[in-house]
């Protein structure tokens, strides 16, 4: 056999496979080193700035290698006589050209989704490559897209240019076949052990949240957010055993009782007899229901809630004139997390929300319950449904869905990739209701707005803030086009007899120096109906859980013990708790202090500030703990076993 020099350390660096893995170092440094200067020194001291660049370091290469490993295989079994050919140099440079740009094109799309969320790749990432529809026309409606990639695609070429001179030429690697071999076991080996030994949790420093999702890398924490899609909460959480945890249910008043007693007839008169708590707040009950969740509203945009931007004074008339509540804290990040809440009334579980998983019929929902009271139900939504299971889900819950396939082209006077203009949605509603009107029936009715969201785009002439307006300009429209629905609404003789609830699906932002900044899930909520409730603040603080029991009392129906969450019109003495997540941190806040259940049965606490909201690390409470794993995991277990299901289901009329 033919000897083989040895290989000079200098012809390995040089080689294709070796030059594009310190690129792919270099590409993701040079990203994290952007998101740092974008972030400030304010959110991440220049002092742990070298600790988030070595354990970055760690991610870059567990991804990298992960990357370079089919190349490295590739190179090394491809015949030496296939290398000197002329089609396999042409596919060469086409892969290249490929293989830049898709990476820069990844590295442009991952710093502007720091921009709008501060956070690393994750699980509304994974949800945005499913619904390619409105995330292409997002981007290409916020963004010069043809520029940006003609620049990626230039900057491809130049690369790919480069690569080519820098390894062209240089002296070829000879390898027999047993050191091909021995570099085939390397490519697959490596990338093996490093992803055994990395996880996510390893990107927790326990410092800054901001530092740590800055530590990690795009890539790997999609990955993540693919694998734990559906946690398990018995799997990965800490847990009570059965008994203590029905017990323990219990003493923080949630029943839920197997078989409701919901009969229509036992509803004669209800509007008339209004005492107690109920009584304090209402002078006559509503006979129909608007809810209203509004996409993104942070309550610090609201001048009800110290907002001196001049931004909501249609919705801030509102709270004036009704029932403003001033603690009241969203469940997660998602629309579809909001949506969980406010029709389900559960804590959230951990993972995708229930909205989007399967076997979610026939719930114990706020309109399966009404629904069999000979309500008519109904979830509005401005953009298409089929967008996070949204249509799928009420339908099956005994909503009748109305989305932007239902409203006549001659009445959509705007419309951007995310459905159309919020006062478009609300004239359909009304027409909806007018039509409903004639039967004499009771009615409810959820809309789900889409106007707050980027593009942040709108009908010009409505406001003083030229579309598009930003973040500042769209939370105006809303407003305005909210305004605008209750001055029609009120030239309508059903307007006399409504609740109109408005709430927010989740803040703007949930970034924050902990993975769960209480101050980011605060939301605005207002109940409105002259003549019937009463103006007045209602202060304690709630969680977004606790609207659907609250709205069912506010109708003087039944079926609030059917929820995790409390009816704040109860006469029983008022707890104040709240529920915080973001898919893996599941929060219970009560007491100013914050219990934290994380994957892998690990638990934190903070200190939570009551003026400012600010958190700092504290020892763990035995029994908030205990409560915080009650909570979550009969929420779980519930919907699991199918507990949640509705012990009755009504057949729409």
């Amino acid at each position: 056999m033919k000897p083989y020099k040895v290989i000079r350390v200098a012809t390995i660096l040089r080689s294709l496979p070796i030059s594009l893995l310190f690129f792919l170092l270099a590409l993701y440094a040079s990203l994290r080193v952007a998101m740092l200067i974008y972030t400030g020194t304010d959110l991440v001291p220049v002092a742990i700035w070298p600790m988030v660049l070595v354990k970055g370091l760690w991610f870059d290469t567990v991804v990298a290698v992960t990357m370079i490993a089919p190349l490295l295989c590739y190179e090394a079994l491809v015949p030496k006589r296939w290398r000197s050919s002329g089609w396999h140099q042409k596919l060469r440079l086409v892969c290249l050209f490929s293989f830049f740009f898709v990476l820069l094109f990844g590295a442009v799309s991952e710093f502007t989704f720091w921009i709008e969320f501060f956070n690393r790749l994750n699980f509304i990432a994974l949800d945005y490559l499913i619904y390619t529809s409105e995330v292409i026309g997002n981007i290409r409606q916020s963004y010069p897209v043809g520029w940006i990639l003609s620049a990626i695609a230039l900057c491809a070429a130049v690369l790919v240019w480069l690569i080519n001179r820098w390894v062209r030429g240089r002296e070829a690697i000879v390898l027999n076949w047993p050191q091909r071999l021995g570099v085939v076991v390397v490519a697959m080996v490596a990338p093996t052990l490093l992803l055994s030994i990395a996880n996510v949790e390893q990107m927790d420093g326990k410092i800054s949240a901001y530092a740590d999702e800055l530590s990690g890398n795009g890539l790997f924490t999609l990955a993540a957010a693919a694998r734990r899609n559906e946690l398990d909460y018995p799997k990965f959480y800490r847990t009570l055993p059965e008994e203590r945890r029905r017990k323990t249910l219990l003493g923080l008043g949630v029943s839920r009782p197997v078989t409701p007693e919901l009969s229509p007839a036992s509803m004669a008169g209800n509007n008339h007899q209004v005492s107690g708590t109920l009584g304090h707040h209402f002078s006559r009950l509503p006979k129909h229901l608007v809810l209203v969740s509004i996409e993104s509203l942070s309550a610090s945009y609201l001048g009800s809630y110290g907002s001196g931007g001049g931004l909501t004074p249609h919705l801030d008339a509102l709270a004036k004139d009704g029932l403003l509540f001033q603690q009241v804290y969203a469940t997660g990040t998602r629309t579809v997390r909001g949506l969980e809440a406010l029709s389900l009334g559960t804590p959230p579980v951990p993972g995708q929300a229930i909205v989007r998983r399967p076997e979610n019929a026939h719930l114990t929902t706020l309109g399966e319950v009404l629904a069999h009271q000979d309500v008519d139900t109904f979830f509005f939504y401005g953009g298409y449904g089929y967008f996070d299971n949204m249509n799928a889900y009420f339908s099956a819950n005994d909503y009748k869905v109305i989305d932007r396939t239902d409203i006549p082209s001659n009445r959509i006077v705007f419309e951007n990739v995310w459905g159309v203009a919020d006062e478009v949605l609300f004239d359909a509603v009304i027409d909806e209701i007018d039509r409903r009107e004639k039967t004499e029936r009771s009615f409810f009715v959820h809309v789900m707005t889409t106007s707050n969201h980027r593009p942040y785009t709108y009908p010009d002439g409505r406001i003083d803030i030229p579309s598009p307006g930003g973040r500042e300009g769209a939370v105006k429209y809303t407003d305005y086009a909210i305004g605008k629905f209750i001055r029609d609404a009120k030239t309508r003789p059903w307007f006399r007899d409504t609740l109109f609830v408005f709430v927010a699906d989740h803040c703007a932002s949930v970034a924050g120096k902990t993975k769960l900044p209480v101050r980011n899930y605060r939301i605005p909520l207002i109940m409105y109906s002259p003549g019937n409730l009463k103006p007045g603040t209602f202060s304690p603080v709630i969680s977004q859980i606790d609207l659907v029991p609250s709205v069912i009392d506010a109708l003087g129906r039944p079926g609030r013990q059917q929820f995790f969450g409390r009816s704040v019109f109860s006469d029983e003495p008022w707890m104040e708790r709240a529920f915080i997540s973001n898919y893996q941190e599941l929060g219970y806040l009560r007491n100013h202090k914050l219990t934290v259940l994380l994957p892998k049965r690990r638990v934190q606490a903070f200190d939570v500030d009551p003026v400012t909201l600010e958190s700092t690390p504290s020892d763990i409470d035995d029994k908030l703990l205990e409560e915080a794993i009650a909570y979550y995991q009969s929420a779980s277990a519930d919907f699991r076993t199918g507990a949640l299901r509705a012990a009755f289901h009504a057949a729409r009329p």
